[in-house]
């Protein structure tokens, strides 16, 4: 395809699905399945215990559980997307964390994107516990570094706090955030396991991962 080129769409055989011609396709499946788990992300985010710190505040919660699951069940890229278009619109219904919102869209799609493209590599289709640990561990760190990041910038930067309280603040965040990255990565890895070994078996599944 020439440089700049758009690619081209095209029907695909099957109804209901739209091939590019790389041959990769986009069905209805896909968006069901991308929009499901996106919905069990959005609702596990409001199963949380919120904690006040120095300046603003943090909570633990079990959504990124569901942003893990997203990667180990559906891969890189649909996961990614589940995970953060949930979380985004968790946000987006949150006075608290509404500003936040395009932040935590991407953030949190790494969570699902790495977990997901992580455990999926070298043909291993979420099926090698150790590579699953890793994927979760992988991407609930990442999201870490990058929450920590934003959250010491936005101290500094934008509300003009101290170099040190700021610090006092993104460490507090910084142990909330880890206690959340554990929980998630411990229930993930064996509930994404076993969940991954029943669906296999069903017709629906087998279309979303073709």
């Amino acid at each position: 395809m020439p440089l700049g080129a758009a690619p081209n769409y095209v029907f695909a055989e099957r109804p209901g699905a739209c091939k590019l011609s790389n041959r990769k396709k986009i069905t209805t499946y896909d968006i069901v399945a991308v929009g499901f788990m996106a919905a069990l992300v959005f609702v596990s985010s409001y199963i949380s215990i919120p904690l006040p710190t120095i300046i603003g505040n943090t909570r633990i919660h079990l959504g990124n559980v569901f942003c893990l699951l997203a990667g180990l069940l559906l891969g890189g890229l649909k996961g990614g997307l589940a995970a953060g278009i949930g979380s985004c619109f968790f946000d987006l219904t949150n006075p608290l964390y509404i500003a936040s919102a395009p932040f935590t869209l991407v953030f949190k799609f790494m969570i699902g994107f790495l977990a997901g493209n992580i455990a999926y590599g070298g043909r291993r289709a979420a099926g090698k516990l150790s590579w699953n640990i890793l994927a979760c561990a992988v991407g609930s760190l990442t999201y870490v570094l990058l929450y920590i990041g934003k959250a010491f910038a936005e101290d500094v930067w934008f509300l003009g706090t101290e170099v040190q309280t700021a610090w006092i603040d993104v460490s507090q965040k910084a142990v909330v955030s880890g206690i959340n990255a554990l929980i998630a990565c411990v229930i993930a890895v064996p509930l994404g396991f076993a969940l991954k070994k029943a669906l296999s078996k069903t017709r629906l599944y087998q279309m979303v991962m073709r």
